[in-house]
């Protein structure tokens, strides 16, 4: 579940939460972060790609990201 913002609401506000996924994942690049557009399964599939992860453990990771935004 993502907490108290609907996906839509993630999505208009994803291009201020850029700079924090960048911390969070330094292997991306803005570009793809921006691209994303804050879809948890777009986000999750960069981060599985790069950083060799699991589907799930990506997922997770995203989840919690989005979480404490």
């Amino acid at each position: 579940m993502m907490s108290a913002f609907t996906a839509d609401q993630i999505k208009a506000s994803w291009k201020q939460q850029v700079n924090a996924a960048r911390i969070a994942w330094t292997r991306l690049s803005v570009d793809e972060l921006l691209g994303s557009e804050g879809c948890q399964d777009r986000l999750a599939k960069l981060v599985q790609e790069r950083y060799a992860l699991s589907s799930d453990e990506a997922s997770r990771r995203v989840r919690n990201f989005m979480e404490v935004r």
